[in-house]
């Protein structure tokens, strides 16, 4: 599954949703609760930081491997180049108050997906995150 949407500004839900409702997805609620958890974060944080004033575009893709076993998922736009990565991990043994603003969305997803890797290429910032799909 692809899909464009341009601009993405109030796009938030409905690009979470087309994401979700892929074919690709896995049928087991616990594993596509954690998928959306992480789709929900990075969705976010393009729509909210890409662009200035969310107008610009934002490409999604999923795909499952050819054994049925992986399945990754892409963000694609051509915002400011950001790697999330970079960012160092927030201590989350401090208190909501004690601990830096930032950082915890893309944490969350590094925790719930198996792998997440960006790249920035050809002008795009691209974020490929992949979950291993049990029991295929």
């Amino acid at each position: 599954m692809k899909k464009r949407f341009n601009p993405i500004k109030d796009k938030s839900s409905l690009i979470i949703d087309t994401l979700m409702s892929s074919p690709d997805m896995p049928a087991d609620e616990t594993l596509r609760f954690k998928i959306r958890l992480a789709v929900e974060e990075t969705v976010e944080n393009v729509v909210r930081y890409a662009y200035d004033g969310g107008i610009g575009w934002l490409e999604v893709s999923t795909a499952v491997d050819t054994d049925g076993m992986t399945l990754s998922i892409e963000l694609r736009d051509a915002g400011s180049p950001f790697n999330p990565l970079e960012r160092e991990d927030p201590d989350i043994s401090l208190s909501a108050e004690e601990r830096k603003i930032g950082g915890l969305g893309i944490y969350l997803c590094k925790q719930l997906m198996d792998q997440v890797e960006y790249r920035y290429e050809d002008g795009c910032n691209i974020l490929t995150m992949t979950k291993i799909i049990p029991g295929k």
